[in-house]
């Protein structure tokens, strides 16, 4: 009869609760993951992006 403690309209009800409650709150998490999977998605590109440059554009530091 009772399946489990917290099914799919469980969840939707609290997180409709939530976004009542705490709606500043919830713009301000959306923004800040938006942002990281922004930071995550251009480092993950950085390295082919390095990979592609021509070898001769590429430079080594200079030895002190």
């Amino acid at each position: 009869m009772f399946q489990g403690l917290f099914r799919g309209e469980h969840l939707l009800i609290i997180l409709l609760i939530v976004i009542l409650i705490f709606p500043n709150k919830v713009a301000t998490l959306g923004g800040s993951l938006g942002k990281t999977i922004r930071d995550f998605k251009k480092a993950v590109s950085e390295p082919d992006r390095e990979a592609q440059k021509p070898a001769a554009s590429r430079s080594l530091p200079e030895a002190k």
